[in-house]
């Protein structure tokens, strides 16, 4: 039985040569690849094409969320549940709701950025492809890599093989899934 290719691996020594390679394969058309490197590259972001992630949204979803459900709570505890007059003060009000809410607002807002942090990176995965790889490691050292996934629409094993080669990718290897 033979594994799925996951995809191909390439590797660079600069992060010139990485830049380079990034906006090549960009420009070839292929959308489902990713760079590894030990240090941030300046203008890759944009290279690649990524914009602003979405888990900010869902950590203001969660935020509002939490918010208006204990201001909800407050009031209906308050007004309806078990109302009782506390020396004249009104059933519900705002400066004594604000507090709790707010409170539970930054913990709706952590929450909230967790899941939001964990759905978007597809996670927990407790093993990577890429691990298996020997030269992959040296990434966190002084390697840099660019890996073009098999599941993108102008994958084929052999025209990906030559891109890669032909834009100075060294120690090229097929990553099984």
């Amino acid at each position: 039985m033979s594994a799925k290719p996951y995809g191909i691996l390439a590797e660079f020594d600069s992060p010139a040569a990485i830049l380079a390679a990034a906006e090549k394969v960009r420009d070839a058309g292929y959308s489902r690849w990713d760079v590894f490197t030990p240090f941030p590259v300046h203008g890759m972001d944009k290279v690649m094409g990524l914009k602003n992630s979405l888990v900010g949204w869902v950590a203001l979803a969660g935020g509002a969320f939490m918010f208006l459900n204990v201001v909800g709570l407050i009031w209906f505890s308050n007004a309806f549940d078990y109302p009782l007059i506390v020396g004249g003060k009104p059933m519900f009000s705002i400066p004594m709701t604000f507090v709790p809410a707010y409170i539970m607002m930054i913990m709706g807002g952590a929450v909230g950025a967790l899941i939001g942090m964990l759905a978007f990176n597809e996670l927990p995965r407790f093993h990577h492809p890429l691990f298996a790889s020997k030269r992959f490691a040296l990434v966190s050292r002084d390697k840099f890599c660019l890996l073009i996934g098999a599941l993108d629409e102008k994958f084929s094993e052999t025209e990906t093989r030559k891109l890669l080669e032909s834009i100075g990718g060294a120690h090229i290897e097929i990553i099984e899934d």
